[in-house]
């Protein structure tokens, strides 16, 4: 398998490609084998000075030019990484384990998303204040600056283009650090922008050890905002080094999505959204549904159909076609969810599928566990992972009350067919994104992001593409 993976791993600073050169290395593993396939260069201290100084010429020519010429980047590098998108997918699953057909999808969505932040790029609108005749007083929207964007392995290259596309769009130079497990489809997502035709100082790409890399580069008066999509305690560590520079952040967060399944709704159906979702990328999703609370009258039919169709998952290596679901991303995660697994276990949770690691790679079987304890573990601590927590609720108050019980505020997820009921829903629910009926949350055209401890501000939509922005009022007399 490791002699198809082909990326070129490198940096890419100061408008060209650096690899080895004495530099520190990272490996490289293929979580389906837990095999080192590559070595990744890792950024020196005069490395990160050098990605400062491009940032900081390169804003000020980007900033300049005009809106057309950046949304022809952004377009050109989105119909590149369609033309691209069987080779990066491939590149991306040998990295991350996903299967390769939701790889190919990630790297589509980023496509699509950078179309959007070029047609939205024209439409940064300011204002004309009514004033006496002979005066004028303007309103303005002008990039924030340089931005220092952090992204997670979970969905490495889409992740990525939501801080590049809107920050591209509205003017900003970047400086990108991607997770060095990943290095490879990141990188391809930064070539595609290159070989569009973006110049060679306005987007850095830079690896290195993450909490190394940030302080160096949140220590420097050239970055202005800071983007990061990530766990709870790293964003509130960026935030306290932010804070000594009053630059502007953006934080997602971590999540533990609640699901509310009310007794009126179309059970079957339901059943097939929810399995599929909560599988997906094998649950390593921030906006995984995995509190399942579920009306007492159904709950004992929905655990059973959850658990038939968790059994039919069929996991393996995420370049074999019938793989539904592929490993977990690194060695860390199999030991963090078996923990979790074993104390709900001891505290009364019942086993109704998968609860074991698999015995190669970084495996770990589609798990459901039912009748789980609000003391347990997994129900205040994200699994990130495959596995499913399922507790029966009485009535809506009920159901509300569980959801909000813990300081996150990510996604929220509801199944019913009442309408009175989907609308209390929307407004109770303590969640930066609600989906009735639906998993569809996460789309260019609206915002993503949490509340409480899942972060604030947000990513996507016009309020993302204003994150980068600031207003200026220019008053004439």
């Amino acid at each position: 398998m490791t002699q198809n993976y082909d990326a070129d791993l490198a940096l890419f600073i100061n408008g060209s490609w650096k690899i080895g050169e004495g530099r520190d290395l990272f490996p490289v593993v293929d979580p389906s084998s837990g095999e080192t396939i590559a070595e990744v260069p890792l950024a020196s201290p005069a490395d990160l000075d050098e990605a400062l100084a491009a940032a900081e010429r390169g804003f000020a020519l980007w900033k300049a030019t005009p809106v057309e010429q950046r949304a022809a980047v952004l377009n050109k590098a989105a119909a590149l990484l369609r033309e691209r998108a069987d080779g990066i997918a491939r590149i991306l699953t040998m990295e991350q384990g996903k299967p390769l057909a939701e790889a190919r999808g990630e790297v589509m969505s980023s496509a699509s998303l950078f179309e959007w932040c070029a047609a939205e790029a024209s439409r940064i609108y300011g204002r004309v204040l009514v004033r006496p005749t002979g005066q004028r007083a303007l309103v303005t929207k002008q990039p924030v600056g340089p931005v220092a964007a952090f992204s997670p392995w979970n969905f490495p290259v889409y992740l990525m283009a939501k801080k590049l596309g809107p920050a591209l769009a509205t003017g900003c130079s970047v400086i990108a650090k991607p997770p060095e497990e990943t290095p490879g489809c990141t990188g391809a997502l930064v070539r595609c922008l290159y070989d569009a035709g973006l110049p060679g100082d306005v987007v850095q790409l830079v690896h290195g050890v993450p909490d190394a890399v940030s302080r160096h580069l949140l220590a420097s008066p050239v970055i202005r905002k800071v983007s990061f999509t990530g766990s709870v305690p790293v964003g509130k560590h960026l935030m306290r080094l932010a804070a000594d520079g009053l630059k502007r952040v953006t934080m997602e967060l971590g999540g533990h999505a609640p699901v509310l399944v009310f007794d009126d709704c179309d059970l079957e159906k339901t059943l097939d959204m929810v399995v599929p979702q909560k599988f997906r990328n094998a649950g390593q999703v921030c906006v995984s549904p995995t509190r399942f609370y579920v009306q007492q009258g159904i709950y004992d039919r929905f655990v059973e159909g959850f658990a038939a169709r968790t059994a039919k998952v069929k996991t393996g290596n995420g370049l074999e076609g019938d793989t539904n679901m592929g490993p977990l991303a690194n060695v860390r995660r199999p030991a963090a969810i078996e923990a979790l697994v074993e104390d709900a276990r001891a505290k009364g949770a019942r086993v109704l599928a998968g609860g074991n690691r698999g015995n190669a790679g970084f495996f770990f079987q589609p798990t459901l566990l039912a009748d789980v304890p609000d003391s347990a573990d997994i129900m205040a601590n994200e699994p990130f992972g495959p596995v499913a927590v399922a507790a029966p609720f009485v009535d809506l108050d009920d159901a509300i009350t569980k959801a909000n019980r813990l300081p996150y505020g990510l996604a929220a997820f509801a199944f019913t067919e009442q309408m009175r009921r989907a609308n209390l829903l929307g407004d109770a629910l303590e969640s930066g994104m609600v989906g009735i009926n639906t998993f569809a949350i996460s789309v260019p055209d609206s915002p993503f992001g949490g509340v409480k401890d899942s972060g604030f501000g947000s990513e996507g939509g016009i309020e993302g593409m204003e994150s980068y922005l600031v207003t200026k009022a220019i008053h004439m007399a």
